[in-house]
């Protein structure tokens, strides 16, 4: 199996001086294209497509993923903030373009089909999602499996590209490495109160808390004592602890049914470093 190389090939596409001075784009991500790389790296029909298949599928998804870190609020802004939303909109368009030009100059036009339907449904789940929470109809589960849904649309197109046991397996690997994605996502917004809005812990307090303790999230009131009150009265963080490693457990189980030793190892690599990752936060949404 080549050497994971995305990160650096996709540098080529996203390091642009007046990104890095103005504002600032979420992190790739790796544990998913990490993922998607390994297993097209293990068939061999696709060998020679993995690397670009992987690559444009990172840009789709820094797209997607810069552009719901635009704020979306309607008060006056500062000239530096205006800049930096501004440039994070044509970010945006530009990741989710090149992906385009990339396969059409390789002859791969079923592909751009793949994807692009994909980003449609990404949209539509991202549509329902934000309604649920507009109208408080969430429960903390329900949250959950929407972001997990989320993060890994895009990536559930490669079930009908790989063949055999690769592709009766990607779907409950993926499944199950992008809810760890989650689930350390949403560990990182229960430790800051900025971040606390609309995450796992705000529906999972709506349904555990007391009346009064509803009634003052409803009103956002999101004081940082109060805040970290509740996370810790409702040992929010030990519960979302607890369902990282039963995820990343599963992982394991489900990459032991691999006859691979070197796509078990890279799996358990993907895994170990979800677990210990101890980078900024990046939202899962907007």
């Amino acid at each position: 199996m080549r050497t994971y190389r995305i990160p650096e090939i996709a540098q080529k596409y996203v390091k642009y001086d007046m990104i890095e001075e103005h504002t600032s784009l979420p992190d790739l991500a790796n544990a998913r294209l990490r993922l998607l790389y390994a297993f097209l790296s293990q068939q061999a029909s696709l060998q020679t497509h993995s690397e670009l298949y992987t690559l444009v599928v990172s840009l789709v998804q820094l797209g997607m993923d810069t552009h719901d870190l635009i704020d979306t609020h309607q008060e006056q802004r500062s000239e530096p903030e205006m800049r930096s939303r501004q440039l994070k909109v044509l970010a945006g368009d530009y990741f989710s373009a090149t992906f385009y030009q990339l396969l059409s100059q390789a002859g791969e036009i079923e592909m751009v089909s793949k994807i692009s339907s994909a980003v449609s449904e990404v949209n539509r789940l991202k549509v329902n999602l934000y309604v649920r929470m507009r109208q408080l109809k969430m429960t903390s589960e329900e949250y959950l499996g929407l972001a997990v849904q989320l993060k890994s649309t895009l990536f559930q197109i490669f079930t009908d590209v790989l063949e055999g046991e690769l592709s009766r397996i990607w779907p409950g690997i993926l499944d199950s490495i992008s809810r760890c994605e989650v689930i350390v996502d949403e560990i990182k917004r229960s430790e800051n109160p900025a971040t606390f809005d609309k995450s796992w812990s705000y529906w999972h307090i709506m349904q555990a808390g007391s009346e009064d303790e509803r009634m003052q999230l409803s009103q956002r009131i999101f004081e940082p004592a109060f805040i970290n009150s509740l996370v810790e009265k409702y040992k929010v963080r030990s519960q979302l602890i607890t369902k990282l490693n039963v995820s990343a457990d599963l992982v394991k189980v489900l990459a032991g049914k691999l006859e691979s030793d070197k796509l078990l190892g890279e799996l358990t690599t993907i895994v170990d470093n979800l677990l210990t990752e101890k980078t900024d936060y990046t939202p899962a949404l907007n």
